[in-house]
């Protein structure tokens, strides 16, 4: 059985800069991971982390989808055995407030979703540091 997280986190900014901080890779970088992505369909790319005795520190990736429109970015996120769809999308609240929705599948077990909760969160709080510089 595969497992779903969803999240939304919610950003005083607008939709534009929160888009860009999606698809710019040196703006990825600040809040995730490095990275060497390119906001095209097709697009293999990795995120980067410190390697340790559990893991080598690579997210191999795709890109599936980039919708500049609609406002949703969508990839693979594979390490190990894991492979995972993640898909982000914005929303416009009004009032100076934009959502930022979550669903990544492909879970295998709960371990590896609660720690995804939990590293997603953590990187959403960077996010908003640099939604606000």
């Amino acid at each position: 059985m595969s497992l779903e997280l969803t999240l939304d986190f919610q950003y005083k900014t607008t939709i534009e800069k929160l888009w860009s901080a999606l698809t710019d890779s040196s703006k990825l970088a600040k809040w995730v991971l490095e990275n060497d992505f390119e906001p095209t369909v097709g697009h293999h790319f990795q995120f980067r982390a410190q390697p340790n005795e559990w893991w080598d520190g690579i997210i191999n990736c795709e890109v599936l989808v980039v919708d500049e429109t609609k406002r949703v970015l969508s990839y693979t996120a594979a390490t190990g055995a894991e492979k995972h769809t993640v898909v982000w999308s914005l929303q416009d609240l009004g009032d100076g407030k934009v959502n930022l929705h979550l669903e990544q599948t492909g879970f295998s077990n709960v371990q590896g979703l609660e720690g995804a909760r939990y590293g997603v969160t953590q990187w959403c709080g960077q996010l908003e540091k640099l939604l606000a510089a």
